[in-house]
């Protein structure tokens, strides 16, 4: 019987870029109306058990409860019993958890954070990633009821793997040649230490960008990159800038309804698999996909690779495209 599983983050959108731009918030509620459409999409395409993430404002259970009392809900639909630390670790044991219980599909709902903690425990679970927000890179904006569709196409297995989804590529960060940590998008080294809010936002602290892929078309730090390279998903390659140099001064959109002039170097063209050590000259911080969390001392080396290594991540036009054709909605 196919299967799929639901990780919902209810702190994403909340943080201090929605008080210093114009970015949307998804409330807590509207997200227990996703979850509901994920529900209703996936189980009228035949997903029979559905697995989802218990988090402190019990979304999952709360759409369970709303479709139960409006007798919509046919599938078997389960909280996973865990423990909850309210925190990233919920989201990527949640992950780790489905992905050894071989579900067909994975949805997250959330920003560029709560993806890449769901990227750190899975490898071969293709994922669907739904944003909460204006400020992510990585998620799309998805309505729900498509992302349960498309989900119940992948989780049907009958479609090839390598045909509606694409391996993304991740950075990869070391310290003394161990791995301490990974980003999906971009990897920001600052020289502020100050830890109140995670989510860095101040351009003046900003010493250097890694990223994975860069466009004029996305928010946040790796259109600084994209708006002197494009790189796509597609390329075999990310690309580094310093942002000390000022070589150039570009306009980038650094949040939503804000846009920003930034002077920065040349982008060094970082080819998958090679090692970008960088010296670091002072204290500071590394952001990965916008949220500091590696301290840095002057004078370490930090080792940065980019990789293929990411998530399995859904095509979601070409697998309901692919489900069209084969004839998956006749009914």
């Amino acid at each position: 019987m196919s299967s799929i599983g639901i990780i919902a983050n209810p702190v994403s959108g909340k943080d201090i870029r929605r008080l210093v731009s114009h970015a949307t918030v998804v409330d807590n509620h509207e997200k227990v109306n996703i979850v509901e459409r994920i529900l209703l999409g996936a189980q009228q395409c035949g997903v029979k058990n559905i697995y989802i993430m218990p988090d402190s404002f019990n979304i999952g259970y709360k759409a369970i409860d709303n479709l139960s009392y409006s007798r919509e809900l046919t599938s078997s639909v389960e909280v996973l019993c865990m423990k909850l630390n309210a925190n990233p670790t919920d989201t990527t044991c949640a992950a780790k958890m489905m992905e050894d219980m071989k579900i067909g599909c994975m949805i997250v709902l959330g920003g560029d954070g709560t993806n890449r903690a769901a990227a750190k425990a899975i490898k071969n679970t293709p994922l669907i990633s739904i944003s909460t927000g204006t400020n992510n890179v990585y998620p799309e904006m998805v309505e729900g009821t498509v992302a349960g569709m498309a989900a119940a196409v992948v989780a049907s297995g009958k479609y090839a793997k390598d045909s509606i989804c694409k391996r993304d590529k991740k950075i990869e960060i070391y310290k003394n040649q161990e791995l301490i940590d990974i980003a999906l998008v971009d990897a920001v080294l600052s020289k502020n230490l100050f830890v109140g809010s995670k989510a860095i936002w101040d351009m003046e602290d900003m010493i250097e960008i890694i990223v994975s892929k860069a466009h004029p078309a996305s928010i946040g730090f790796s259109s600084i990159v994209g708006c002197k390279k494009i790189i796509r998903d597609e390329d075999d390659f990310g690309a580094s800038v310093n942002l000390t140099e000022g070589r150039y001064s570009i306009l980038a959109p650094m949040a939503a309804g804000l846009v920003k002039k930034v002077r920065m170097g040349e982008p060094k063209i970082l080819k998958l698999n090679k090692a970008y050590v960088y010296e670091t000259k002072c204290n500071g911080m590394i952001a990965v996909d916008g949220e500091r969390e590696i301290p840095f001392r002057e004078n370490e080396k930090i080792t940065f690779k980019i990789t293929r290594n990411g998530p399995l991540r859904v095509n979601i036009k070409k697998a309901l495209e692919d489900a069209q054709k084969d004839g998956f909605f006749l009914r």
